[in-house]
């Protein structure tokens, strides 16, 4: 798989589908990898160039030492895309890759033509909720922080179920660096009044039964975008592209269709 050198970093990315398709990039959230989108690329439609990458401090990508910030995270997926050539893409970022979405989206409008907001917001968590983690993570690695993250994550019904092991493995097997990085950098952003200011095709995908980001956190964050839209995919958690693929490929192939980018 390719790596592309930016001023600080090896980014990890990969490329699929027609290389001179319509373009759209996908943007992982924090404690997974490329692989999160894995579930949903069968089921979307052909001619598309697919573009996906690890951010910094997650899988092959390099782990810098934290503390990470979200210029900094934006600013690798748009070398990245400069680099590649790849401009006028949909942007589809669900968590931190949403906010990463947001924070492109106003710094490069050439590059984003439309997004989707996948189980984000304009603002995540308060300082004190992220540095608690932060103190567990550091007295007792990643493997501290696991379950609790596997209910917000996933539904009720996942909780329990055989499905759940690659997703905690997903997670435990990332850097705590990384972990902690990433994590830094969404406790010092808030986009309430820049992404108010968007003015983009806009699809905002929210489960109903998230843990991290919830359904109300999402539709404040989709309402301060004019003409926006929002999809509840019920019975899901905070990875609805892992819990229901079906739903979720077809809910972005409608809006792939609506916004005129197949």
């Amino acid at each position: 798989m390719p790596f592309h050198q930016l001023d600080d970093i090896k980014l990890h990315y990969q490329e699929d589908g027609d290389p001179n398709g319509a373009p759209i990039v996908f943007a992982n959230s924090l404690g997974t990898t490329m692989g999160l989108w894995d579930p949903i690329f069968p089921l979307l439609p052909k001619g598309l160039r697919i573009l996906r990458y690890d951010m910094r401090g997650h899988g092959q990508t390099d782990v810098p030492e934290p503390p990470y910030t979200m210029g900094a995270m934006v600013r690798d997926i748009e070398q990245l895309m400069d680099a590649l050539d790849v401009k006028n893409a949909m942007f589809v970022g669900l968590s931190v890759g949403g906010l990463v979405a947001q924070g492109l989206a106003t710094k490069r409008l050439d590059l984003v033509r439309a997004m989707v907001l996948s189980n984000t917001a304009a603002k995540i968590g308060t300082h004190e909720i992220w540095n608690s983690r932060f103190d567990l993570i550091r007295e007792g690695g990643m493997e501290a922080v696991a379950d609790a993250t596997m209910e917000r994550w996933f539904s009720k019904a996942w909780h329990d179920a055989p499905q759940i092991a690659p997703w905690r493995k997903m997670l435990t097997d990332t850097k705590p660096d990384g972990y902690i990085g990433c994590g830094h950098a969404i406790a010092g952003t808030d986009f309430y009044t820049t992404t108010a200011a968007l003015k983009l095709p806009t699809l905002a995908i929210a489960g109903s039964e998230d843990g991290a980001t919830p359904p109300d956190l999402l539709r404040e964050t989709q309402e301060l975008i004019a003409g926006s839209q929002f999809h509840l995919i019920r019975r899901a958690g905070h990875l609805p592209c892992v819990e229901l693929p079906e739903e979720y490929a077809q809910v972005l192939t409608r809006f792939l269709n609506d916004t005129g980018h197949l």
